[in-house]
Order: structure tokens, then sequence, then C-alpha cells
């Protein structure tokens, strides 16, 4: 599969802005009021006591700011932040030396924790539940087993995908907070917001225009304020205005709902070859070349959310608002 421009996975280009860009600190975050609420109180009360912060599990998907939360929370606690990701822990033994490393309040985060090992996460439960981890030592009748004491830690982990984690695993999150999709007025803030840092001149309707095309999504919002930054640079003045952002994001194939081609393609193909649907999901792969999983884990969610496609137990069918987005009359 190509990359996409809209892609809101992270990508070896964030990682060269989004250092700079990501906030700090609670009173910089915007957005997620609902959970910046609730983890303000969490924070305020674990400091009073002089406690570590109980064990958070952030999911939603890629791009809402997962990572960004657990760094924030690391920097109003005043202690380490240890950062690891599922896939790259495979065996017990290398958990079980990451928590021995840390210091008493560090706060561990892995990211995309429903991939862990099922045997690393038997390690996790005593550590997350007692602040123990119990180690064998020896093999056959001499194996024994020595229980090793740990600092008191904060876990905190991020998921694109809640419902693969483990019930057990799930169960022992003391704070589950689910991350939605951002509106325009708060992406609008962010991109004046990062704008600013990047010493990038916009105006309102620039910003408002770039934030109605981020699929919902501050990291597509950063990228696609530099992409427009840069034809701004070359084939205006450098200042980012409504015109400049109609045009840089025409030509990169954005639309106004922020569909790429993928997604226009998958669209039309249903209208015109199915006459709307229902389709099946083999069927319409084999229809426009893309892979089924690639279409139900990547493409579908953004046109379900945007009210674009529905799927049946028949097979996917397209809404009269996608009809209306293309500009043409409902098939009978």
């Amino acid at each position: 599969m190509a990359r996409r421009m809209i892609e809101t996975n992270f990508t070896e280009e964030d990682s060269k802005i989004e250092g700079s860009l990501r906030p700090q600190f609670l009173k910089d975050y915007i957005g997620q009021e609902k959970a910046k609420k609730n983890l303000k109180v969490y924070i305020e009360a674990a400091r009073q006591r002089s406690d570590a912060f109980d064990h958070v599990l952030f999911y939603g998907p890629p791009g809402l700011g997962k990572t960004t939360l657990a760094g924030i929370i690391a920097n109003e606690m005043g202690v380490n932040l240890k950062v690891t990701s599922g896939p790259a822990i495979e065996k017990p033994g290398e958990m079980a030396a990451i928590l021995n490393n840390l210091q008493e309040g560090d706060l561990l985060f892995v990211d995309e924790i429903h991939r862990l090992n099922r045997q690393v996460e038997e390690v996790l439960y005593p550590a997350m539940e007692d602040f123990a981890i119990d180690i064998m030592i020896g093999k056959g009748s001499s194996a024994r087993s020595i229980r090793l004491e740990l600092p008191k830690f904060t876990l905190v982990g991020a998921t694109t995908r809640a419902g693969l984690l483990t019930a057990p695993l799930r169960d022992r999150f003391g704070v589950i907070h689910r991350l939605e999709f951002y509106s325009v007025e708060e992406l609008t803030q962010i991109i004046k917001h990062s704008a600013n840092i990047l010493q990038v001149p916009i105006e309102e309707a620039g910003a408002v225009e770039l934030a109605r095309r981020s699929r919902g999504t501050p990291r597509l919002a950063n990228r696609i304020l530099k992409r427009v930054r840069d034809f701004a640079q070359v084939q205006y003045d450098g200042k980012i205005t409504r015109e400049v952002a109609d045009t840089a994001l025409d030509l990169m194939d954005v639309d106004k709902l922020g569909l790429d081609h993928v997604d226009r393609n998958l669209l039309l193909t249903m209208i015109q070859k199915f006459k709307g649907g229902p389709v099946g999901l083999d069927t319409l792969a084999a229809a426009t070349g893309e892979d089924a999983g690639t279409i139900e884990d990547v493409y579908e969610p953004f046109l379900i959310k945007c009210g674009l496609i529905n799927r049946t137990p028949r097979g996917r069918v397209v809404t009269e608002a996608a009809y209306a987005h293309f500009c043409l009359e409902i098939s009978l």
C-alpha cells in the first residue's frame, strides 16, 4: 500500500516536528476536555498524597495524543518517563529488566499494548497490583521462585484496538480514557499554535480550512500545515490564507471532507459499479485493487464516521451524504 498524505499513523517525518509541537503540560493541551478535567484531579490528588499515579489506559484512533498525554502526566508529576512498545518486548525477562530499572514514581509508557506477548503480560499482572515480580531460577527439581519488590511506578498503556486487550490486563488499569476525534474549532487552535512555533504567518480563514480537512486528527493537521507552508513559501508571499490552503490542498488531492483519491475511488466504485451497494468486502477489494483488511482497518472507519457508508449484514452501502458529496443523484 502506497503511503498516503492523510495517513494518521506515526511516520518518520512526524518525528522531526512533533517533539517541538507537543504540549508539555495540561494547561497547554488543546482538546479532549473530559479526559483533561479528570486527569487534572487525579494528578493533583496523587501529588498531595506524594503517591504514584494510578495505572492509565488511553485508547482511540492513531494521532489523537495518547503519547503526548503520557508525557504530560510525567511532567505534571515531576517523574521520569520510560517509553517502549508492545511488539518490542518479546520475552518476560526483558519486561522484568525494564520494571526492575524503574525509580520510585517513574512512569512506564507502553505503546500498542494490545500487541504484548501473553507471557510478558503475565509478568505485568503482579507488577501492576502488588509492585513485585516473581522470577523462576534454576531448572527441574532445583527450580525455585524469587519475589523481587519493585518501586511504586505508573504504567500508561496506549492502544488503537482496545477490544484486543485481555480482560485481566484491562481490569488492572485504574483510569481508562477513550480519546475522541477533535472538532474543527480545536484543530484550528492547534494549527494556529503550531504555526506560531514554526513561525509561519497564518490567517484565521486559512487555519479553519486546514482544520476542516484534517480528519479530526492533530497529527494530520500538523503534517498538512507543513506541506501548505511549502506552497505558501514558494508560490505565494509566505502567508497561509484561505486561498493558499485551498489551492495547496487541492493540489495534494485532499478534498473538503479530508478525503483523498483512495477514499473517493472506494465510494465511486460502489456508486458506479454496484449502484451504491450493498457490496461485500471481498468484492469491493477486488474491484478497487486494495486489500480487504486495509479497506476495513484503514479506509472504512473515517468514511463511516463521516456518514458516507454503512456496514450492513449484506455488505457495505453508500449513504445519501456520499451522493451529495459527489453531486450525484441516487440511482434506483
